[in-house]
């Protein structure tokens, strides 16, 4: 008689000389996916190769699960026999109230295989059994302020009369009394810094520009990261067909997602905020922490929610920021696909490509062309007109020298190549020379 394959939630022991084994799997199954099964006298083939089961076995099964696993849980044990007259035992167990450890140790099934837990995913085993680190956790400081964050609860209705209440109200204190992480995240005072950054490229190789939106309340950061995004998303405007079309950059309401989720559902332990790059052909949103433990990725594409700070996700409803209704993935995916994401142990970013080349890149391709070199006849009258902008084709002439035919000439080819521009009319304007060219 064969019973299958092992897998995350079957496990096969030849007899019961491997309890211990067996009750490490029963806890790495229940940390994995919340049940499995244990059978005693099957080998690792999946045959039944048979047990002794006497009068005090099963007994003897369900003490050891019990003096072992923590939280403690209550076994289904049943003794089965085959048409040949086989006995073996199965040991069915079904919990949520993940991590549970064997002997003192947090285990993770992982196929057919029984593995120590890391660090981080014991930290999301806890979140994921609702445990809220930053609720919980004290704030490195607790001389902290809240009046950008009752300001913004205060402009959508939200009354604060009195400030303890407000603290308990809000969940911003630790259950002896003190002030949170989530309530230094959400201070006047808060060190978290969300960075914006922008590169003159498709990579990380140079960085053109940095803004930091941050040392204030969190959500007063997002929302003002968020307002610079919407600033630069300029509209491609078609005027070809019978009806104007416009197009922008990116679809802003995917970014509105993807940059909330990254907010909300971040790894707020040890306050790395999320952050975005913007390159040349594409936004990246990235957020730390990779996916709630027991979340696939197939759950997380349909819009299963697995909120790691349900605190935070409170406050983020209360200033409409935030809903029950898990779209917020889906959306992104409907309008980027799931391409958009790339989903790791400790990372998830959202990459939003742009519908065509902004502005700002043109700029950057039209300064990065080859330009003519300058004939000397060109170098004099650009250092010229670099040391006296208002001056005339007659002025040049006779400041440098030569026939008033060849300074304009001189001066056209400047023009044509971009070493100069006129700025102003043609009687009250000056000469701009573009820096690269004037030495």
């Amino acid at each position: 008689m064969n019973l299958g394959k092992e897998s995350e939630r079957v496990a096969f022991k030849r007899s019961t000389s491997e309890l211990k084994e067996g009750i490490v799997s029963l806890a790495s199954m229940l940390n994995k996916s919340g049940r499995g099964v244990l059978y005693f006298g099957v080998n690792n083939e999946g045959e039944v190769v048979g047990q002794q089961v006497g009068k005090n076995t099963e007994r003897t099964i369900s003490d050891a699960i019990h003096n072992a696993i923590e939280p403690s849980i209550i076994p289904s044990i049943e003794t089965r026999t085959t048409p040949e007259g086989l006995e073996y035992i199965v040991v069915a167990v079904e919990g949520m109230d993940s991590p549970y450890s064997a002997y003192g140790l947090y285990y993770v099934r992982s196929a057919d295989q029984d593995t120590k837990a890391t660090r981080s995913a014991l930290k999301k085993m806890f979140l994921a059994s609702g445990f809220d680190f930053i609720r919980e956790s004290p704030a490195t400081r607790q001389d902290l302020h809240f009046t950008q964050f009752i300001s913004l609860l205060v402009s959508k209705g939200y009354h604060v009369n009195n400030l303890n209440a407000f603290f308990k109200n809000e969940k911003l204190l630790t259950d002896d009394g003190r002030f949170n992480q989530m309530a230094e995240l959400l201070s006047d005072e808060s060190d978290v810094s969300i960075k914006v950054a922008r590169f003159p490229g498709t990579n990380k190789a140079s960085l053109s520009q940095r803004m930091d939106f941050g040392k204030k309340c969190l959500i007063l950061a997002m929302q003002q990261a968020m307002d610079y995004m919407e600033s630069i998303n300029e509209k491609n405007v078609d005027l070809r067909e019978a009806r104007r079309k416009d197009t922008p950059l990116f679809d802003f309401r995917a970014f509105r997602e993807a940059w909330i989720n990254a907010c909300l559902h971040n790894s707020w332990n040890d306050l790395t905020p999320p952050a975005i790059y913007i390159f040349t052909d594409r936004i990246e949103i990235v957020s730390y922490g990779g996916l709630p433990f027991g979340l696939s990725e197939e759950a997380f594409f349909e819009g299963d929610s697995h909120p790691v700070n349900k605190a935070l996700q409170t406050i983020f409803t209360q200033l409409d920021y935030a809903e029950q209704t898990g779209h917020g993935v889906p959306t992104i995916v409907d309008i980027y696909c799931k391409q958009a994401f790339n989903i790791s142990a400790n990372f998830i970013t959202c990459t939003i490509p742009y519908a065509f080349e902004p502005e700002w890149v043109l700029s950057l391709k039209k300064e990065a062309e080859p330009r003519p070199s300058l004939n000397q006849t060109q170098l004099k009258v650009l250092r010229c007109l670099k040391a006296n902008p208002k001056a005339t084709a007659s002025d040049v002439a006779r400041e440098i020298g030569m026939s008033l035919s060849t300074a304009k000439k001189a001066i056209w080819k400047l023009v044509e190549q971009g070493a100069i521009a006129r700025k102003g009319s043609k009687r009250d304007g000056y000469w701009e020379t573009r820096p690269a060219c004037a030495d």
